[in-house]
């Protein structure tokens, strides 16, 4: 026991290990939390009885939009809208489901729909930023060990760390995409009457709990780089 304790008090004083534990908790707290509140509403059936589908094909058809085809997919909340080839994909329990927070969850795919539809700026840059966080991601770590292994070579070590931060730059476009679907998604569920006013608070706390994994993934990121920034700035320095 004392041998643990040893070990484990300078840790408190290594603000390494508070970044990496600080992200781990971030994250962890965000996922359960989606979770467990879609679970909770994922109990409560909406008044009008429509499904996920059903919900989604209402707004879309409300707001004129007559090209995007609604499809399942395995998984749970796995649901995404693909510009590419404009599908509505709607996990298992949201296709068939009932439920309050099905309903959200579709409206606010189809929310993504509608950005697609109105051409909305930061959608777009988000997409256009794909390809390049696509490659960044999958540079940096390789980078970054490269560097570690030709003696801390600090040009792949900064370009490793430049590549993690193009993650960080498509977390933070991502943010005001998804809190604008779920918006629009809230004023379509009222405008159409598929949730009433007693569920609308329900469903607002579904499309909340769900942004919040976005906001946390951007904390989770920005402490994992400043953990690199940290790490790789000292030893620079003490070189």
């Amino acid at each position: 026991m004392y041998f643990l304790f040893a070990y484990l008090l300078p840790l408190l004083y290594d603000p390494y290990f508070w970044t990496i534990l600080i992200a781990i908790a971030v994250s962890s707290w965000a996922s359960m939390n989606v979770n467990s509140t879609f679970r909770r509403y994922g109990n409560v059936e909406n008044h009008n009885g429509i499904t996920g589908t059903e919900a989604a094909q209402i707004i879309m058809s409300s707001v004129g939009i007559n090209d995007v085809t609604i499809q399942p997919i395995a998984g749970s909340l796995t649901d995404n809208y693909n510009p590419q080839n404009k599908t509505l994909n709607l996990s298992e329990p949201v296709y068939n489901s009932t439920s309050v927070a099905a309903i959200g969850v579709a409206a606010h795919e189809v929310g993504h729909a509608i950005q697609d539809k109105v051409k909305y700026m930061p959608m777009s840059l988000k997409t256009a930023l794909v390809p390049i966080v696509n490659l960044g991601s999958n540079l940096a770590m390789p980078l970054i060990l490269l560097g570690i292994i030709f003696g801390l070579n600090q040009t792949l070590i900064r370009i490793g760390i430049i590549c993690f931060a193009t993650v960080l730059v498509f977390q933070l476009a991502t943010l005001p995409v998804e809190f604008n679907a779920s918006s629009r998604a809230l004023k379509q569920l009222r405008v159409t009457g598929i949730l009433n006013e007693d569920e609308l608070p329900m469903g607002r706390k579904v499309l909340r709990a769900a942004a919040l994994t976005y906001v946390a993934a951007v904390l989770s990121s920005f402490l994992q780089l400043f953990h690199l920034l940290l790490l790789f700035g000292n030893n620079n320095r003490n070189n």
